[in-house]
């Protein structure tokens, strides 16, 4: 068993995803624990995570540094420093980054023993594919 009760920057687990750096902290892996998921990403200018659901897992996105310009369901917000966005177990959503400074932002999710799958990709089903028609492209 993992008793693990700090996460030092050494011991934190790197992952470069499709769309950002993944900094996890907190995950089974790390630390034993059933509850709680925490991810810093970093997303580069112009990229994104497109449209996706946690079918097993509510998410909190709270931003630290840069911009994000969030998407939960049909809605969409322009989020800052400080700001987050709640985003219910199975609720389509997307975090894109078309500005020109890197977004830094952590990902809180729960619960980490989850069902499988953990994340299910809507980006290419409607309305997810067209509903960003007009804004900035992101890859």
């Amino acid at each position: 068993m993992n008793l693990r009760r700090f996460v030092t920057a050494a011991e934190k687990a790197d992952i470069t995803s499709p769309w950002t750096l993944e900094e996890w902290l907190c995950r089974g892996d790390i630390v034993d624990n059933k509850h709680l998921m925490l991810v810093r990403a970093n997303m580069e200018p112009g990229r994104c995570h497109p449209f996706h659901t946690h079918p097993t897992r509510e998410e909190l996105i709270y931003i630290i540094s840069g911009r994000a310009e969030q998407w939960v369901g049909r809605g969409h917000c322009i989020l800052g420093p400080g700001e987050m966005a709640f985003i219910p177990m199975g609720e389509p959503h997307g975090t894109f980054n078309p500005f020109h400074e890197r977004l830094v932002f952590l990902a809180i999710l729960s619960p980490s023993d989850a069902a499988e799958p953990g994340i299910v990709d809507v980006s290419t089903e409607e309305p997810w594919a067209t509903i960003r028609a007009g804004f900035p492209a992101c890859t």
